[in-house]
């Protein structure tokens, strides 16, 4: 902690680059198994200055870091991104022309070892994507890759961790031999080259492999011994899974009170540290505990908190899946783009030289019809200015047309079981209620099957709630999916916004008879018509209009007094454009999430009274008519979310 607070001192207040981009490399791998956030600002610090000193392997370096916080930040396109594009630097062997202290990366002072060290880590720490998203095969390529590069250049450090991951690998693959000799492996070469960063990771998983085989004495120790490793790595996510798993084999060998202990030290670190996965096997052990003390009440309780994590953790392997489609179709158009690339790079040699004639034919034009070089111009300047929008538009339909079908065909693929899951549902529940009207005609006087049947009966509300919950989630994804069909033309904004302001408004009122809220408006009237499709503006006003009304109204339910909640409206002529803002004056977006609001599935609402698709839309079709969707907050005082749209 003292280095990490004189890191910190350093970072602050260093006036060398260089000596700026090692700290903040430093820092990186100091929270990066405690603070992940912070291990991500760290490592962004990194890239930018290496990137502006044209250091090329330290870039990579915090690129590779950045492509495996995000990745157990579980934001997986993105993490795909990044790996990427540290692959494709450290692939590159001019990168070796300009390194700043190669040891760093190396156990030599050598730049051809630094830069196959950091493709060595790039392919370990992809392997790990691809795990996170359930890729086995191309887990498997990334580690047997970065294996054979840490083999080649001796490093003791490369081979520790990458056979560490492999025995991970063959454990989920319930191959416990192969697992216990690749775990074996990175045991020994942790100890022979000191790198003991992840030494208690490994140490646990040698653990649960003899835990599986039934050697518990064994096992016990070796996850004792991870206990220390991990506490002297202040790695507080593995100090509570070995927690756990200690819970777990005193549960088996009989030992009660020491199960209870562990359950309950892992639990709450598990809660602290924001480990799902972890807490589950937490909730899990204690009901099993309680059920065998015959505590029915703590045993009832805790089953239930397990299976509420382990709901949360298959809502989110559901969209790891989704997610992982969007990796394969992100490498498919990564191809893609290198042939268009290609191709564009002929084309414009070709229309180079074209262009070059053209302009001979101009000069010489020009030079004949001097009077004509004015109005000459303008036509070029207006028609390049057409060229370069109509081509930014093209783009943008491009990018939503490709996920467009993409969203739309796993969507109506999820559709199918899900409407058989909501109607069986309901049938259920009525079954039910004939049940017991059977019951009370015959007079059958079981309280426990009165107590099963209600149950049962509450068992089937919750799945059609989150049935219908699910259903909202894939209609939205069906709506973010569809390309419009309208057509432009002439629209008077201020009627369109003042049209849906009241829709909006009127339909949360239907709703909740208690709500209230100012209006206030302020329209240009010299706005006249603009080129639009008015449905497609109209939602993006409805979304903003309602997420304004959803802000003043949980402020409403804080401050019962004192507090006027109002939503306002604006238009504004500009050169060439139309302004648009929609202010409340409700607690406003913190800082820390202003960039994510935009992204698909992102929401602020609590679970199931949003999908987080609402503003990813509207930003899209902003997008798709050439504007711009930007949002201006301040926390504790509101948001005024800003429309910009061209004329035409």
């Amino acid at each position: 902690k003292k280095q990490a607070d004189s890191l910190r001192l350093e970072f602050q207040h260093s006036a060398n680059d260089t000596l700026h981009m090692a700290t903040a490399r430093s820092l990186a791998y100091y929270y990066m198994e405690t603070n992940r956030d912070s291990a991500l600002y760290f490592a962004q610090q990194q890239a930018n200055i290496a990137n502006r000193l044209k250091l090329k392997l330290w870039e990579a370096d915090a690129l590779d870091n950045m492509g495996y916080l995000l990745s157990e930040l579980r934001k997986y396109p993105q993490s795909l991104q990044t790996f990427l594009a540290a692959l494709k630097i450290a692939e590159n062997k001019e990168t070796e022309n300009n390194i700043y202290n190669p040891s760093k990366f190396s156990i030599k002072e050598d730049p051809t070892i630094g830069r196959l060290t950091v493709l060595s880590f790039c392919h370990q720490d992809m392997a790990g994507l691809y795990s996170n998203t359930g890729n086995v095969q191309k887990q498997l390529s990334n580690l047997l890759e970065a294996l054979r590069i840490g083999e080649s250049i001796h490093d003791m450090s490369i081979l520790s961790t990458t056979n560490m991951n492999l025995g991970l690998l063959y454990l989920a693959l319930n191959k416990f031999d192969s697992a216990l000799i690749f775990g074996q492996r990175a045991l020994d070469y942790s100890n022979i080259s000191g790198f003991g960063k992840y030494k208690g990771h490994n140490l646990i998983t040698i653990g649960n492999i003899y835990f599986k085989k039934e050697n518990y004495a064994l096992a016990k120790q070796y996850y004792k011994d991870a206990v220390q490793q991990v506490n002297k790595e202040n790695n507080l996510k593995d100090l509570a899974n070995v927690d756990v798993r200690l819970s777990y084999l005193h549960s088996v060998i009989g030992h009660s009170d020491s199960s209870l202990w562990y359950a309950k030290k892992g639990l709450a670190i598990a809660q602290s540290t924001g480990s799902p996965d972890v807490a589950e096997m937490a909730y899990t052990s204690l009901s099993a505990i309680y059920r065998l003390r015959n505590e029915m009440d703590s045993a009832f309780l805790y089953q239930g908190l397990a299976m509420a994590a382990k709901d949360s953790l298959n809502n989110q392997e559901k969209m790891n899946q989704f997610q992982n489609i969007g990796l394969d179709e992100q490498l498919r158009v990564q191809e893609l783009e290198k042939e268009k690339i290609e191709n564009k790079n002929k084309i414009r040699t070709y229309g180079m030289l074209a262009g070059l004639g053209v302009l001979s034919i101009i000069a010489f034009i020009i030079y004949r019809h001097s009077h004509q070089k004015q109005k000459a111009n303008v036509v070029l300047v207006k028609t390049l200015s057409d060229l370069k929008s109509t081509q930014a538009q093209l783009i943008q339909s491009e990018k939503m047309a490709s996920l467009g079908e993409l969203t739309a065909g796993i969507a109506h693929e999820i559709q199918n079981p899900l409407n058989f899951v909501n109607n069986f549902s309901e049938l259920n529940k009525e079954l039910i209620e004939e049940l017991k009207m059977k019951n009370e005609k015959l007079k059958i006087d079981d309280e426990e099957v009165k107590e099963l049947l209600d149950d049962l009966e509450i068992n089937l509300e919750k799945i059609n709630h989150h049935g219908k919950r699910a259903d909202a989630i894939v209609k939205g994804m069906l709506q973010h999916s569809q390309s419009s069909t309208g057509k432009k033309e002439p629209t008077d904004i201020n009627k369109l916004a003042d049209e849906y302001l009241r829709l909006a408004y009127h339909g949360l009122k239907a709703k909740d008879n208690s709500f209230n809220a100012t209006l206030k408006t302020d329209y240009d009237g010299t706005i006249g018509s603009i080129n639009i499709i008015p449905q497609d503006i109209g939602r993006v006003l409805l979304n903003l209009y309602n997420n304004a009304f959803y802000a003043v109204n949980e402020k409403t339910k804080l401050l019962s007094q004192g507090y006027e909640p109002t939503v306002s409206v604006s238009t504004k002529k500009m050169a060439d454009k139309v302004e648009i803002k929609i202010t409340d004056n409700g607690n406003g977006i913190p800082q820390k999430i202003v960039a994510k609001i935009f992204q698909p599935f992102y929401t602020t609402k609590p679970t199931g009274q949003g999908t987080g698709l609402g503003l990813s839309l509207a930003y899209d079709i902003v997008k798709a008519h050439g504007g711009e969707l930007r949002v201006e907050t301040k926390e504790g005082e509101g948001s005024e979310f800003i429309i910009q749209l061209p004329f035409v």
